[in-house]
């Protein structure tokens, strides 16, 4: 992952830009202030004035020239004047060259600040000869300094406050940092300790950096852990709980055995126990298959299937049971209904449906099964003609381990519809299921088709 992408670092990149900035700007202005306002050797422009002219009368124009060189090499840049002409070279900005004649004219001492950062003097002198002169010096400073030390004190000025800045900017970003990995470093201590309600929350604020979303997604896990852990604890409960009744019965059916007096007399507390033990498979087999469905890990790959052959093919495995019941399997379908799933989930749920029609059907029934498709979804429906369901029973009738007030007419464990709902849910469908005028249930479940550009392709 390139680092630009990363929100943190781009947040932490502007605000040492934007420190660096102010490090110059501040960096300027404080030396300036510094030398302006802390150096106690001031310039003396009398006495450059009289020290220019002294030089030039001993030396003439060179000597002078040399002066000059002296000064600005401690930072001001002077010569002498005389009937408005420089008697040397001297470096000035056109705009302080502009208004020079004029204060030259007015035969006065000056001593001007026209911009910030620089200081221009006009004194007067007269020399030994008699002649009146004056001096005109430009001075960064009021204060005499070397161009040097003044870099010197620019850097130090600035490495100062670039250090300050970087220590401000190394708390600010070890104390965001470590405030929500401390958080985080805390909630996965008491994770570990089993408090699994352990939450990070907003401690981060609104922040969407890679710490708050490394929080958000520490609160996902967290929740996912505990739904998991709670809903293992429950089905443990269900577990043992419906596993306390058949055990009971076959430890007593087992006694029995265990009392006969000749293998004849024995071998129907065997059968017995056989069908007990087969009950217990099929309990445990479909407590698995929903505790496995309710972590969200159905285990099979999704692949593309036509629901109509689907259903077809769990008719004719139903095809048995219903015939040794009487009953009669009736289906209507309109064209193949192509999807995206799990054919080993899909099957089992709608054999269980198949299945649930048949226990509950009279003698000679029929149950009726429907496969369309309605407003871009696949429906499947299932109508058996039993008993029903009570009005107040049918909310209840998905939840796990719940059998109705109709249960007695039927041998089962409460989970088969259960599962069901589950694996339609794990393929973004809906089911309801309601009682039919006349008598009878009707199951219906719709799953998501495919697009309509979707179903040419082939089948996998």
């Amino acid at each position: 992952m390139s680092p630009f992408k990363s929100s943190l670092y781009r947040r932490l990149l502007l605000w040492f830009g934007i420190g660096n900035l102010l490090v110059l700007f501040l960096g300027s202005l404080l030396t300036r202030g510094f030398i302006d306002y802390t150096t106690a050797k001031e310039i003396d422009w009398v006495a450059l004035a009289q020290s220019a002219d002294v030089a030039y009368e001993s030396g003439g124009v060179n000597a002078l020239a040399d002066w000059s060189m002296q000064q600005r090499n401690d930072g001001i840049e002077a010569t002498l004047y005389e009937k408005g002409q420089p008697l040397s070279p001297i470096r000035l900005h056109p705009s302080i060259e502009r208004s020079l004649s004029g204060w030259l004219d007015a035969d006065k001492d000056v001593v001007l600040h026209p911009y910030p950062g620089l200081y221009v003097a006009v004194q007067q002198v007269t020399g030994d000869d008699g002649r009146a002169r004056q001096l005109v010096a430009l001075s960064r400073s009021h204060a005499r300094i070397a161009p040097q030390t003044r870099q010197l004190i620019l850097w130090g000025v600035q490495l100062t406050l670039l250090l300050v800045l970087i220590g401000l900017l190394s708390w600010w970003v070890a104390r965001s940092v470590a405030r929500p990995v401390e958080a985080l470093r805390d909630a996965t201590r008491r994770m570990a300790a089993g408090e699994l309600s352990t939450r990070v929350g907003r401690r981060r604020g609104d922040k969407h950096d890679e710490l708050a979303q490394l929080a958000y997604d520490f609160d996902t896990m967290a929740e996912r852990i505990e739904a998991l852990v709670a809903h293992d604890r429950g089905v443990l409960q269900d577990l043992s709980h419906e596993l306390r009744s058949p055990l009971a019965r076959l430890h007593l059916i087992l006694n029995f055995a265990q009392r006969s007096q000749s293998p004849d007399e024995a071998e129907p507390y065997f059968l017995q126990a056989e069908q007990e033990i087969d009950r217990l498979d099929r309990m445990t087999g479909e407590m698995l298959a929903l505790s496995r469905l309710e972590g969200g890990i159905p285990g099979m790959n999704r692949e593309r299937l036509d629901l109509d052959e689907l259903v077809r093919t769990c008719v004719a495995q139903a095809e048995l049971e219903a015939g040794v019941r009487q009953v009669l399997l009736q289906m209507h379908a309109s064209a193949p209904l192509l999807m995206t799933g799990s054919p080993l989930l899909l099957e089992r749920a709608v054999g269980n449906l198949i299945a649930n029609a048949i226990k509950f059907s009279p003698v000679g029934g029929v149950v009726e099964l429907a496969v369309q498709a309605v407003q871009g979804n696949a429906e499947l429906s299932i109508r058996d003609h039993g008993p029903g369901v009570p009005e107040a029973e049918l909310a209840s009738l998905f939840r796990p381990f719940y059998r109705g007030s109709n249960a007695v007419r039927a041998d089962g464990h409460g989970v088969g519809l259960a599962i069901v709902q589950r694996v339609v849910q794990v393929h973004g469908g809906e089911i309801r299921a309601e009682n039919v005028p006349g008598g009878g249930l009707r199951v219906t479940l719709r799953l998501p088709m495919l697009a309509a550009a979707e179903n040419g392709g082939p089948l996998l």
